[in-house]
Formats: C-alpha cells, sequence, structure tokens
C-alpha cells in the first residue's frame, strides 16, 4: 500500500498493525505488518509527491515482496461538480493527460491510458456494497464512492480556468479527479507483468482555487482517512479472498 504524503500514510496507518520496518539498499523506509481480522502481510511506505518517484518506490516495492497487487491511496482535487470534499474515488481507469505533440501553435494530445484491474474493480464494488469500510469511518452519513476515471499528471492543478482544466475538461472530460501520482504507480505495475494495481482517494479539494481553504478546514485528513478505510477493506477482502484460494 503507497501513499504520496505524511497525511496519508498516517491514514493508512492508523487501521494496519505494523509489526517491522525494512530498509531498501538505496534508503527508502517500509513497514510491514497485518491488517486485523487477515493473516498476510502488508507492506507501507511513502513515495513522495509525483509520478517519478511515485513509479520508483513502486518498482522497490514490487521487487522487496513481490506483492500480489498493489493499491495507491491518498487525496486529489475533483474535476466534477458532483464530487464533493470528503468523496472516495475508486480509478476505473488512470489517464496521463501531460503526453502530445505540438504542432504549430496547436497541442495534439496523445493520451495513455491503465484500466482498473478487473479482478480489483469487481472486489473494489463488493467492498462498496457491504459497507465494511463504513464502520471504519463511523460517520453518520459516509461519503460517496464514485467508481470513474482519475487523471494524473505533473501540476498541482487548484483552478477551473487556465490552459490544463481546459485541456482536462475537453479531452478527458469523464475523469472526475486528479493527481499526481496514479500515473506512475500505474506504470509500474503494468512494467512488472501487469501486476494489478488501484488508485483509491479522497477528494480534499475542489480544484478550484479554494485550496487553501480546504486545507486550513482539515479536509487532507478527513478525505485520507476516508480513502484509507475504503482501501484497507478492500486489501483485508484482496487478502481473504487469497487465502481460500490458496486453502483449496
Amino acid at each position: 500500500m503507497l501513499t504520496a504524503l505524511d497525511v496519508e500514510y498516517q491514514a493508512v496507518e492508523r487501521f494496519v498493525a505494523v509489526e517491522r520496518a525494512h530498509r531498501h539498499p538505496e534508503g527508502t523506509l517500509f513497514e510491514t505488518g497485518r491488517i486485523p481480522g487477515t493473516h498476510n502481510t502488508v507492506a507501507l511506505t511513502r513515495t513522495g509527491p509525483g509520478n517519478t518517484t511515485a513509479a520508483l518506490i513502486a518498482e522497490r516495492a514490487i521487487v522487496m515482496f513481490r506483492p500480489k497487487a498493489l493499491l495507491f491511496v491518498g487525496i486529489a482535487g475533483a474535476l466534477k461538480r458532483e464530487v464533493r470534499l470528503g468523496d472516495i474515488v475508486v480509478s476505473s481507469k488512470v489517464y496521463a493527460f501531460h503526453g502530445g505533440k505540438v504542432e504549430g501553435r496547436e497541442f495534439l494530445p496523445r493520451p495513455q491510458v491503465w484500466q482498473a484491474p478487473h479482478m480489483l474493480e469487481q472486489l473494489a464494488g463488493h467492498v462498496y456494497r457491504s459497507g465494511t469500510w463504513e464502520k471504519l469511518i463511523d460517520e453518520v452519513v459516509p461519503p460517496a464512492v464514485h467508481f470513474k476515471p482519475i487523471a494524473g499528471g505533473e501540476v498541482v492543478v487548484n483552478t477551473r480556468l487556465g490552459s490544463v482544466a481546459e485541456h482536462l475538461r475537453f479531452n478527458y472530460s469523464d475523469a472526475v479527479a486528479v493527481d499526481m501520482e496514479s500515473v506512475g504507480v500505474a506504470c509500474a505495475g503494468y512494467l512488472n507483468s501487469s501486476l494489478p494495481v488501484l488508485s483509491i482517494r479522497g477528494i480534499s479539494d475542489l480544484a478550484d482555487g479554494a485550496k487553501a481553504v480546504t486545507e486550513d478546514a482539515g479536509w487532507p485528513a478527513v478525505a485520507a482517512r476516508n480513502a484509507a478505510a475504503f482501501a484497507v477493506s478492500l486489501a483485508a477482502a484482496f487478502l481473504s479472498q487469497t487465502l481460500t484460494r490458496s486453502g483449496g
């Protein structure tokens, strides 16, 4: 389970009984532990922001632990008005929105896309319907869960105006959230025998210029907690499913 920021890591760590620390030869620190109710081990680390470092740290995690799947857990900005603060977005696909070609004065997009693994997407739907994740949040009205595309790039999007926002609206109109790491992790999974990868994001801002306001109001911590609760419930279901299969 990978995160980019401290607030995301701490949110996941709340739901995992950490047992050991592991240091990669190049210095990356991982922690391993168990999700209550499961017997298999999960590994946690923080990649830092950006797709490049996310891809590199994901590669190190894959080499060290040979996981059966990767979950990237964190916060994101919303691209659609129907997606509200605190909502959870489970990626149905991940777009790399920065690729393209400049021809004269025109930018021609050359999108890359990674579809969510069918098995993880189906299991995530089951977890959503079961409501097990809601118990970890303990809210009177739980956040909405959106199974929709996420757009990943190399910039913090904090406006509904300007060239980047317009590019996303016109060329990635079905994306409901934007982040800076999902592309890197999806690429790392694809390059390692198509290891299943899924991004789970809590909405911490509305990408509308009010990021500082939502940060001051504590939404990053709430969004990270919501995403972590769903991701940990999904990981527990995945590990239990793995145990059932291996047992017979």
